[in-house]
């Protein structure tokens, strides 16, 4: 398979050990799908979730990157099926006094919940509950929900954009789904701060009751990758809760133009240096001169995948696959990504940690990071 291939994700760095569950909520497809990652209490032993949790997610990884399923499954189930994350598997919620900020996360254009596991670990074990969506708007490379009637799985593959059909308005409909969704994910969380039973049709065994003083929803942000970051822009828009946002490399392209003038919060793009277009950064640009407290930053030597899990595979094919390339070592990239948008978060949350020692970063100040958006080299 072209040299031995797999997938070393860091643990978190932070004070905290952290947890992870996975909560589905609803029987229909408009219910709500997402992997929770949250200070746990330490064990020793713990279970490790699977980074891919099913098959089905390597026969969608495969079709969305052009690859026939018949080998390009197997081949990804082989390389990473065993592959897992470095957090306790339902570990016990730690609480806090006061609880912890909550950050809802919207994964990129082909990807599903699992596939952001470094950064959310990261931002977990420095004191946050991170819910990362698994939207069904399509754009997932898979997702599925459970029927109420017998409990049968319903299987939502990726969808492409549709013959004769133009991209802005496809687009434009999905981002407004996944933004709907992100508020969803919010009002969830509120239901559980109110103390209204939500069960999780998953793990039933996970009460979610656990989180009613665990999470602070007085500080809230929202936070993306690629379609995920102008998920999250757009979420500013629909939900005055949401504070701030963090948008790594966003896609800008879905987002109409008349709402660029009603985005109220301050946004932190970090962008990679090989991705964006000029379209793109001048929507980027735009929203910077409308607010003074939105960044724009560049990391050197990444490329889009550097803000992904991919970032982390070994393996000449595999990294052919997915197009993971860029010379940014890739522990150093998180670091920078989590580092710069704990900073911002501390900022914008009014958060009591010391996260601020970052501040820099969100000035382009430090190594393999510049102020301002990349040079305009390769198209989406």
């Amino acid at each position: 398979m072209g040299g031995e291939q797999s997938l070393a994700l860091p643990p978190g760095k932070g004070p905290h050990s952290v947890g992870c569950v996975d909560v589905m909520v609803g029987h229909t497809r408009q219910g709500l799908f997402l992997r929770l990652f949250y200070p746990c209490e330490p064990r020793v032993g713990a279970e490790r979730p699977r980074w891919i949790p099913r098959y089905e997610y390597s026969r969608g990884l495969a079709q969305f990157r052009g690859r026939s399923p018949r080998w390009g499954a197997p081949l990804l189930h082989v390389a990473f099926g065993s592959c897992r994350v470095p957090v306790s598997w339902k570990g016990p919620f730690k609480p806090r006094s006061g609880g912890y900020p909550l950050v809802i996360f919207s994964h990129g254009l082909g990807a599903f919940r699992t596939l952001y596991s470094s950064v959310c670990t990261e931002l977990a074990s420095w004191g946050f509950v991170v819910a990362a969506l698994e939207h069904r708007d399509g754009s997932a490379s898979a997702t599925y929900f459970c029927t109420a009637e017998s409990g049968q799985e319903e299987w939502i593959q990726h969808q492409r954009l549709p013959p004769g059909q133009k991209e802005f308005y496809f687009r434009n409909m999905q981002v407004h789904q996944r933004a709907n969704e992100c508020v969803r994910a919010l009002r969830l969380f509120q239901a559980v701060r109110g103390g209204r039973p939500v069960p999780n049709v998953l793990h039933p065994d996970f009460d979610l009751s656990v989180l009613k003083d665990g999470v602070d929803l007085g500080k809230v942000a929202v936070m993306g990758h690629s379609f995920g970051g102008v998920t999250a822009v757009l979420a500013l828009v629909k939900e005055p809760s949401f504070r701030c946002a963090v948008a790594l490399d966003a896609w800008m392209f879905p987002l109409e133009n008349t709402l660029y003038p009603e985005v109220p919060r301050p946004v932190l793009f970090i962008n990679a240096e090989k991705f964006q277009t000029p379209e793109s950064i001048a929507k980027m640009k735009r929203l910077s001169s409308r607010n003074s407290q939105t960044r724009i930053i560049t990391v050197l030597g990444s490329v889009h995948h550097s803000q992904t899990d991919f970032a982390f595979l070994t393996g000449k094919l595999i990294r052919r696959i997915f197009n993971v390339g860029g010379t940014l070592d890739p522990h150093k990239g998180l670091d920078i990504v989590s580092r710069a948008a704990l900073a911002f978060l501390q900022r914008h949350l009014d958060l009591k940690e010391d996260f601020d020692r970052w501040e820099h970063l969100l000035d382009g100040v430090g190594d393999s990071v510049v102020p301002a958006a990349p040079p305009c080299r390769s198209n989406l």
